[in-house]
């Protein structure tokens, strides 16, 4: 017989972690997770020969819990990311060292200084994330790491044990599948006797559409696919199970973004959407910045009070949580925001008493906005001295802080990073969102509640 020449089945790495941004809540910094897989670990278990697979790329009918429990058990090698103490990586990691003794390789980003008690036995290997991007010499020197590592493992005639499991407990078995009805549970039905779908993409297909339509400002077609996918992970898999925090801030973004059908209607449904997510009692930074973004809009569409205090609550969260420039610029802004409709009603206040109460309020306000400033001026300063900072990052570092200069009152230096910031880029829209928001900043400012002490004196 003729020798066949059907290509060899590449072996399997399946990569356990989470996807899109997360929040680690020890360091109060959110990792585009997505970023460390598409340019690190792809790429290194594909020089390494492999076929790689995440959770968010099988294409599945069933219960999506069962070709990640196969994958587990059969994949040649499983790479493990705990970076943002992703809980189901956790999870998934002992599972995976109960199935099996050897080639499971665990990394994380070197922000995190602390592993529970029952990791701290474990090798891991250490990258440097920067949060919103990587450092493209950190990719390549991390890539090379990553995929020496894989064909060491593969290429030992006897794989060290690196399962904790099975170096503690020297006489386990390692267990094997047996072939029964495991396709039919792939294969059986959605729920309920639902049917997935003919042409539904992978989950990990339809946020990278998502992906692309937003950025090209398409906010109505980035919705339908993220809702589409949200389906795929809740509906259609399991219907007990608790969603993914990404999934529905991203969702909410996408619907209060598209305006439709009106503004204010698409606003109401993101706030409904991020009530799943227990806003008021929250430490995910993303979900307070969401929240924050919503209410602000609804305050500027209704000029409702109680709309505004409650964003002003949730970036001044956020901000304490994660001591970031975003939600610290956002906190300060709105902070004068309160104060100009304080004086405003002080001005119209029926009492004396009344009028005190809100100039107190508007000075207080006034008086925090500042104080938020100059920290934000110190955070933006801790930023730019990283090296390597470089785009967009850079840029909004350096335009925060030009509005931070001047709502401290300091012009020449707002004028200063305002140009440094300008000529990083060609993108007409971020230099018009800067320079409005620096002119909204200053109608404000003139609307300084100081002339209250200086009439009161």
């Amino acid at each position: 017989m003729p020798e066949s020449t059907a290509p060899e089945e590449k072996r399997t790495c399946y990569v356990v972690m989470g996807f899109g941004k997360k929040t680690d809540f020890e360091t109060g910094r959110t990792l585009d997770l997505d970023k460390s897989y598409r340019h690190i670990i792809k790429p290194a278990v594909e020089a390494a020969g492999m076929k790689c697979v995440r959770a968010d790329e099988i294409v599945h009918s069933g219960v999506i819990d069962v070709p990640m429990y196969e994958h587990l058990l059969t994949a040649e090698v499983v790479i493990a990311d705990l970076s943002a103490s992703n809980r189901n990586a956790f999870y998934e990691l002992g599972v995976r060292h109960a199935l099996r003794p050897y080639t499971t390789i665990v990394i994380c980003e070197d922000s995190v200084r602390h592993f529970p008690f029952d990791v701290n036995a474990v090798n891991v290997l250490k990258y440097h994330h920067m949060g919103e991007g990587l450092d493209f010499e950190e990719v390549e020197r991390f890539r090379k790491v990553l995929t020496e590592a894989i064909t060491k493992n593969l290429g030992e005639k006897q794989p060290q044990t690196d399962s904790p499991v099975y170096t503690f407990l020297s006489g386990l078995t390692p267990p094997e599948l047996a072939g029964v009805a495991w396709e039919a549970a792939q294969t059986g039905p959605v729920a309920a006797g639902e049917a997935r779908p003919e042409g539904l993409p992978a989950f990990g297909e339809l946020m990278r559409q998502a992906d692309e339509a937003q950025s090209a400002g398409d906010f109505v077609t980035a919705k339908t696919l993220i809702s589409s996918a949200r389906w795929m992970m809740k509906e259609a898999a399991d219907p007990n199970r608790a969603e993914d925090p990404y999934v529905i801030q991203r969702l909410a973004l996408a619907t209060y973004k598209s305006k439709q059908p009106t503004p204010q209607a698409a606003l109401e449904e993101a706030r409904a959407l991020l009530v799943t997510l227990s806003p008021a009692t929250s430490n995910d930074t993303e979900t307070l910045g969401l929240w924050g973004a919503v209410h602000k809009r609804l305050w500027e569409l209704t000029g409702d009070r109680t709309q505004l205090d409650e964003a002003v609550r949730s970036y001044e969260r956020g901000f304490y949580l994660r001591n970031d420039y975003y939600n610290g610029i956002n906190l300060a802004y709105l902070l004068d925001v309160r104060s100009a409709d304080a004086c405003k009603r002080a001005d119209a206040a029926a009492t004396a008493d009344a009028a005190r109460a809100e100039r107190a309020e508007a000075v207080s306000c006034f008086v925090q906005a500042v104080r938020v400033r100059r920290e934000v001026v110190s955070i933006c300063g801790q930023v730019l001295a990283e090296e390597g900072l470089t785009g967009e990052r850079k840029y909004w570092a350096l335009a925060t802080m030009a509005e931070a200069y001047l709502g401290v009152g300091d012009e020449a230096a707002a004028q200063q990073k305002l140009r440094e910031a300008f000529a990083l880029t060609t993108a007409q829209w971020m230099k018009d969102s800067t320079q409005q928001q620096m002119d909204k900043l200053r109608e404000l400012l003139a609307k300084s509640p100081l002339k209250y002490i200086k009439s009161d004196a």
